[in-house]
């Protein structure tokens, strides 16, 4: 049996977009399900548009979320002599051709053919010329050219699709396409197909973006003699008005979201389910367990709506989890959030404790927690609530100081400081209005906040009291 091998293959020219991380993520799952390999291959063959640092960027990205490439990163341009080699040897069995139409005619065709309502496409106005007339342009100093497939007539083209099913093409519908362009470097159409085969690949896993250029790869792997490999095209991803997903609409970069953080696992776990349905009502899977239990004949054919509210609710139920377990990763998710702590590090594990269950990113942690390292500025009548007084007020906080001053640092716990608080107004026929409301804005500064004893327990005895002896001076 053929071993499994997989592709992810991007452009190096910015941001890792959330549709690639799908394509990534899938090539990735497929190939560890069967024990095959899953590679990177970086297609920079596109001089104009490459961005500097954004391989390494790639990269990092990656590794960051445990998708890990096996073997060599190969880089396009370091392979541009396969791709020559395979254009000549189209150009010498007469299936490719040198073109010398200049962009102004092809401009103009273009324009003319559009104006006459007909499908752009290149006239073959090169494909024809005499191998003599080919030759002296060739020699002529500055005639520059490009190399061109040269469509066959009157055929169809069948191709398969493991989500599309099967495609039939006329190959009057295709024109004759670029492999080489002008600075000698290929088309995404040649470079992707030498690659495919020469690396092994076995199945082609990619954007629905590249099912309209399928009839024509399958004509350039029976010119160059290569076997087909399996193609796997995966539907589109939307924003939540079905509209194509765009930056436009918010953040589409994978790296934004670390940058917010969001969980590796959330975000793994979010972006498989974008077009793949395991066909059960499950929807938490770590890693292991997609990778057991993903099927390419559950991807969908449907676009997939990519809807950051339901990430957020995937990413907090990963915090809320690793939290809950306790263990090595809860370990490493203090350290993460002391990054968004800056100066206030060692409080990291108290903000978690208090907000962990009310964020939906590890970034929302800086604001909410800013209370408890410094005390924001209120007024006295924020102290009140609105079903009290201020006399109730005073004499609710006066009595949660001396109760509190009471207890020593072994009984400082949450379920001891809410019993002290429901005490007081047991004892004294107060409302919580009358205690737990001025006592929380006392610690917080804050009309919403967690609850008063959450509060108590992470500010500890000394700051508690002095907030509330400062709430207190407030109201005289």
């Amino acid at each position: 049996m053929k071993k499994i091998r997989t592709r992810f293959a991007p452009s190096p020219t910015g941001y890792l977009h959330i549709g690639s991380l799908r394509t990534a993520l899938f090539n990735y799952l497929f190939a560890k399900q069967n024990n095959g390999e899953f590679i990177l291959r970086i297609e920079d063959t596109d001089q104009q548009r490459l961005v500097e640092g954004a391989a390494d960027a790639l990269l990092e990205t990656l590794e960051s979320l445990g998708l890990r490439p096996d073997g060599k990163i190969e880089h396009q341009s370091n392979r541009l002599a396969l791709y020559e080699k395979a254009a000549n040897k189209l150009i010498s069995k007469g299936l490719a051709y040198p073109c010398f139409c200049s962009s102004e005619r092809l401009d103009r065709l273009r324009q003319e053919q559009q104006a006459n309502k007909q499908v752009p496409k290149y006239d073959g106005h090169c494909r024809h010329l005499s191998k003599d007339e080919v030759a002296q342009r060739l020699k002529s100093v500055g005639d520059k050219h490009v190399v061109r497939f040269k469509i066959p007539k009157d055929q169809i083209v069948q191709a398969k699709d493991i989500v599309y099913g099967k495609i039939s093409v006329k190959t009057e519908d295709l024109d004759d396409f670029v492999l080489i362009k002008t600075d000698n470097y290929p088309t995404y159409h040649l470079a992707n197909i030498v690659d495919d085969y020469t690396m092994g690949i076995s199945h082609v896993i990619r954007g629905e973006e590249w099912l309209p250029s399928l009839p024509k790869h399958i004509l350039l792997y029976q010119a160059l003699g290569y076997p087909l490999p399996e193609f796997v095209h995966l539907p589109l991803l939307l924003n939540p008005d079905k509209s194509k997903l765009s930056k436009r609409q918010g953040d589409v970069a994978v790296e934004d979201f670390i940058k917010k953080g969001y969980l590796p696992e959330a975000l793994l776990n979010y972006v498989a389910l974008l077009g793949w349905n395991p066909g059960t009502d499950q929807e938490l899977f770590l890693i292991n367990q997609l990778i057991e239990q993903f099927s390419l004949e559950k991807i969908n054919k449907a676009g997939a709506v990519f809807d950051v509210n339901k990430l957020n609710w995937f990413n907090a139920e990963y915090i809320r989890r690793i939290i809950s377990e306790a263990g090595e990763r809860y370990q490493q998710l203090i350290k993460q959030s002391q990054g968004y702590l800056q100066g206030h590090e060692d409080g990291a594990e108290d903000a978690l404790k208090l907000f962990g269950s009310r964020i939906n990113h590890l970034s929302e942690i800086s604001e909410l927690s800013a209370f408890l390292f410094k005390l924001p500025a209120y007024t006295a009548d924020m102290l009140v609530f609105k079903k009290s007084d201020s006399e109730k007020t005073d004499q609710g906080l006066n009595l949660s100081l001396g109760s509190l001053a009471k207890l020593n640092d072994k009984d400082w716990t949450l379920e001891n400081l809410n019993q002290t608080l429901e005490d007081i107004a047991g004892k004294h026929g107060l409302t919580p209005g009358d205690i737990f409301w001025p006592v929380r804005v006392a610690l917080s500064g804050q009309e919403k906040s967690p609850s008063p004893s959450e509060i108590l327990e992470v500010l500890g005895k000394e700051e508690s009291l002095n907030r509330i002896k400062l709430a207190l001076n407030k109201l005289k």
